[in-house]
């Protein structure tokens, strides 16, 4: 595993972001710089040396009705079901889009690849997948595509303030 910590000023802005929300709610870990772009979970995984359900991954939906960003974090190795995210955040039949790069930087403030579960732009919607706490060790993006943060689910709950819920496809067994 290949990671730099690097003092907070050098570090990218959007890292820096996530870096002083961590310390301001006293999480004990602070963003590390891994030399390699984890831009998908599995690259993430693949360079931290974990399983790939292991990375908290963030997707960001565009909620129609209104504009707003909602955000899932989720495990790894699940995709999302959108059926089941819009029963929980669309009331009365609204729907949910996909995001682009543009509307994901400028809700979130950060580029795909990087998204961090905190220190967004505007506050998202935002909803944990459950089968994240499968692990008692979990990363997250912090903010750039180098950057990531070690957190336990439960960590991750209590940094978002955001529920928990089934919103991952359901897993075929061959």
């Amino acid at each position: 595993m290949n990671m730099t910590p690097a003092p907070a000023s050098v570090l990218p802005e959007g890292v820096q972001r996530v870096a002083a929300a961590l310390h301001a709610q006293g999480h004990p870990h602070a963003p590390v710089m891994l030399d390699d772009a984890a831009r998908t979970a599995q690259q993430a995984a693949d360079a931290l040396g974990i399983a790939v359900g292991q990375i908290a991954k963030s997707i960001v939906f565009r909620r129609t009705p209104d504009d707003a960003a909602v955000l899932v974090v989720t495990s790894g190795d699940r995709r999302v079901d959108e059926k089941k995210v819009a029963a929980l955040v669309c009331a009365g039949g609204g729907k949910l889009g996909r995001a682009d790069a543009e509307f994901v930087k400028a809700r979130t403030g950060f580029s795909i690849g990087g998204v961090s579960p905190l220190a967004h732009a505007t506050t998202p919607v935002t909803l944990i997948d459950q089968e994240l706490f499968r692990f008692a060790e979990i990363w997250a993006a912090a903010g750039h595509p180098h950057g990531v943060f070690k957190l336990s689910p439960h960590d991750l709950q209590r940094l978002t303030g955001a529920p928990v819920a089934d919103v991952a496809q359901a897993v075929k067994i061959a």
